[in-house]
Order: C-alpha cells, then sequence, then structure tokens
C-alpha cells in the first residue's frame, strides 16, 4: 500500500472514532435532559401532605369556624376569631358587631356573669337581624319583662360543648326545654326556622352558633 493510500486510510478511521464519539456524547446529554425533564412535569408530594379535600384537610375544616357570616366576623382585634377565643362567651359577643342586641338583652336580664362564668356551654346566638325580625313593640315588651327575657336567652344556651359532629339532634337547654337541630355540616337548622349563619365559633368558656332566628321556647 502506498504512503498516501495509508494516510488517507487513518484519515478517515479519525473521522469515524471523532464522530461517534460526538454521537455517543449528544445522546448521554439528550437523555439526561429528557428525565430531568420528565421529573419535572411530575408534581413531588411532601410526606405527611394531604391534597385539598383529603381526610387531613377535612379534619382541619372540622375544628374551623364555618358558615357564610363567618366572613363578617372582624378579622384581628377582639371581635376576631382569635380575640373571642381568649374571653368568655358574653364578653366575647359584646366585641362582635353581629351580636350588639343580643348582648344588650344580655345586660337587661342580668345574665353576663352567669353567661361567662358556666363552664363549657354551647350557645345558639342571634343576630341583629335575627332580633330585627320581631316587632319593635313586642321586642321592647320582652327586654322589658326580666321573667320571659330570661327564659327565652337561656333556651339559647346548652349546658355542654357541640361540637359540629355532635350538633345534630334534641338538646336540653338551660331553660330545660329541648331544642333540635337538623342538618349536616355546614348546612344546619334549629327548631325548623333558625339557620346556622356562622358556626363553632369557641370562645373561652363556649363554642357558639350565630343563628339568623330568635329562637322560642315551647312554653
Amino acid at each position: 500500500m502506498s504512503t498516501t493510500r495509508r494516510r488517507n486510510t487513518l484519515a478517515a478511521l479519525l473521522t469515524a472514532t471523532a464522530l461517534a464519539v460526538s454521537l455517543g456524547a449528544c445522546s448521554s446529554s439528550g437523555s439526561g435532559s429528557s428525565a430531568a425533564t420528565t421529573a419535572a412535569a411530575v408534581p413531588s408530594t411532601a410526606a405527611g401532605s394531604t391534597a385539598p379535600g383529603g381526610a387531613a384537610s377535612g379534619r382541619a375544616m372540622d375544628d374551623q369556624p364555618f358558615g357564610s357570616a363567618c366572613a363578617a366576623v372582624p378579622q384581628d382585634g377582639a371581635g376576631s376569631f382569635a380575640g373571642m377565643a381568649k374571653d368568655p362567651v358574653a364578653t366575647a359577643a359584646s366585641n362582635n358587631p353581629l351580636l350588639s342586641t343580643l348582648v344588650t338583652a344580655v345586660k337587661q336580664a342580668g345574665l353576663v356573669d352567669t353567661l361567662n362564668s358556666a363552664q363549657n356551654i354551647t350557645v345558639f346566638a342571634p343576630t341583629n337581624d335575627a332580633f330585627a325580625k320581631i316587632p319593635k313593640a313586642t321586642l321592647d315588651a320582652v327586654l322589658a319583662d326580666k321573667d320571659k327575657l330570661t327564659k327565652i336567652l337561656t333556651y339559647h344556651v346548652v349546658p355542654q360543648r357541640l361540637a359540629p359532629t355532635a350538633l345534630t339532634g334534641a338538646h336540653k337547654t338551660l331553660e330545660t326545654d329541648n331544642l333540635t337541630v337538623t342538618g349536616n355540616s355546614p348546612d344546619f337548622t334549629v327548631n325548623s326556622t333558625a339557620k346556622v349563619l356562622c358556626g363553632n365559633v369557641q370562645t373561652a368558656n363556649a363554642t357558639v352558633y350565630i343563628v339568623d332566628t330568635v329562637l322560642m321556647p315551647a312554653s
């Protein structure tokens, strides 16, 4: 074989080897990029996390206030959920703008200390609009009659804390008559007339369910 031919053959071999190495490197790089892209496209789940609507999420919601009127509760200060949790129930209600008429009625009946000193109670708290459903003359007459007012207000109090999971059913009140709750969270109705607007509100000594109608005892 001539010297020129050997040189050409050697050059061809070197070119082929260089091309093979180059293609191998490109293939390896492309594979890594594809794997990284695939991994990035698959969302990771941290240990212990739960997707929205999962069991852990549901349990957390059971511990929180619920209902359409909860949005009207102040975001901070003594009248907020966190603020009310620090005070006994009558004091907490006095800081909530939704319940000013109820607070007036409680004061008129002389029940502030009674409610604040009670332990582990549930209060169905009518909003200002609930009291506004009662004709003014009738409401004024009730507010002026301490015995009747006390009977009505104590009918709104159950002598135990009722979580949302225990709310449905009949419950004996401090007034001694039963009230009955129907429905499921977040849609509860008391005595077939009063809708729970904001429920599971915690105070230092009570669980509060804000309702849209004043409850009346049977007798």
